[in-house]
């Protein structure tokens, strides 16, 4: 009881709910993109299947906390910034993020126009094990954010596991709203490509602020918004 009277505990564990569901968001939107090259009643599962990896993930990397925040040995460097594993994780991370936004994008614009008529679907298999890179890279950002904000583990846990119930909600009308808005998918896609970005180049030593990240991801997509509701007024 004496614990859960401190208010910098109530503090941080308001703070880290709100960080993971916008952590989360991300991870949610790609997860639904990832399943969609799925037949449709493999969706569903491939989706849960998803985010139980990712909170598996999250509580996995947990466990090593103390290992990650001491992965600051020296490896090689670039531009006078010493590269640590930290950093190599990232880097790696962002180019994986890089490399899978562009040849989803590329075959969103170009593969449809082609397999129109015999729509190909990925295998179950691959598309999760391309779901569980993805919470690796999200799952790290997201660990290593928390650590930052306080070093009691059971709040960050609460924290995850309260920010995970809430995706788990609201990963199906997302899955929905992005399959009826072709546009919102590429948008999404773009967001991949700038957080890779980001996480690149922290791992080179540019720090980039998630304000201004998260500022401009929200921007795009009131803009998308607004385009959308001017598109169903002219019909």
């Amino acid at each position: 009881m004496e614990y859960l009277l401190m208010p910098e505990i109530w503090a941080a564990f308001i703070t880290l709910t709100v960080l993971e569901i916008v952590l989360g968001i991300d991870n949610v939107i790609l997860i639904s993109i990832l399943a969609d090259k799925l037949p449709e009643e493999q969706r569903s599962l491939a989706r849960r299947v998803g985010l139980v990896a990712a909170l598996i993930t999250r509580l996995m990397l947990l466990s090593l906390a103390f290992w990650i925040a001491h992965l600051d040995k020296a490896l090689f460097s670039v531009w006078g910034h010493d590269v640590t594993w930290r950093d190599a994780m990232l880097i790696l991370g962002g180019l994986f993020l890089l490399a899978k936004g562009t040849t989803e994008i590329h075959s969103k614009i170009e593969g449809d126009e082609h397999h129109v008529l015999n729509k190909q679907y990925a295998a179950f298999s691959v598309v999760i094990a391309q779901i569980a890179l993805l919470d690796v890279v999200f799952s790290f950002d997201s660990v290593v954010t928390a650590i930052g904000i306080t070093s009691h583990i059971s709040v960050i846990v609460a924290a995850i596991l309260i920010s995970m119930f809430i995706m788990v909600l609201c990963i199906e009308k997302v899955s929905d709203f992005i399959a009826r808005h072709p546009t919102v998918k590429v948008l999404a896609l773009s967001y991949m490509l700038l957080i890779g970005m980001t996480l690149i180049g922290e791992g080179v030593g540019f720090h980039i602020p998630k304000g201004y990240l998260y500022f401009a991801m929200a921007f795009s997509f009131f803009v998308e918004l607004l385009n959308m509701a001017m598109k169903r007024q002219k019909k």
